[in-house]
């Protein structure tokens, strides 16, 4: 028997020799498994950091600004190279393919990082769509770099836009 199942079971026994409202009974089940259930799962603390840039060509620079700071204030420096490099380069997409601000979003939760740029733009890429490039082309390389760089990556359509987004993790090698 598990240990929720002895505790119900204890839980919904009467008192000796006396009958317990039915009521009484589910009550102490509750709070008695409430406790287990505490007990047992542990949630992790998940931080989170938003903020809104503007359509310009200094986003970049202030978007992995503020992905360093962060990281560093997180105990996570150990991605903030391959981050900033990412979200630099998804704030470039915003800011030469969509109109309108742009909202950069960092949510860490134990090793994990999972960075969101948020866009007016409604085109939602895909990496099997880039075209191969040539050596002299001055974009077209972004996708790819994420693709190979990031755990995992993809993109959302939003009713305003869309939302691109990857996540890195400490332990992964693959990821760095």
């Amino acid at each position: 028997m598990s240990p929720a199942t002895v505790a119900f079971a204890a839980a919904c026994r009467p008192d000796a020799g006396r009958r317990v409202p039915v009521r009484e009974r589910w009550r102490a089940a509750r709070r008695r498994l409430g406790e287990i259930v505490v007990q047992l799962v542990e949630e992790p603390e998940i931080k989170s950091l938003s903020w809104h840039l503007p359509a310009g060509r200094r986003s970049p620079a202030a978007a992995r600004h503020l992905t360093r700071m962060s990281l560093e204030r997180w105990d996570m420096g150990g991605l903030s190279d391959t981050a900033e490099l990412l979200v630099s380069e998804l704030t470039t997409n915003a800011v030469c393919h969509a109109q309108g601000p742009i909202r950069l979003t960092l949510i860490a939760q134990e090793n994990l990082l999972r960075c969101e740029v948020e866009d007016t733009g409604h085109v939602l890429p895909r990496v099997d769509s880039v075209k191969d490039v040539d050596d002299f082309d001055e974009g077209g390389r972004g996708l790819h770099i994420l693709d190979i760089m990031a755990c995992c990556w993809g993109g959302t359509r939003t009713p305003t836009g869309k939302v691109m987004w990857f996540e890195l993790s400490e332990g992964d090698d693959d990821a760095a």
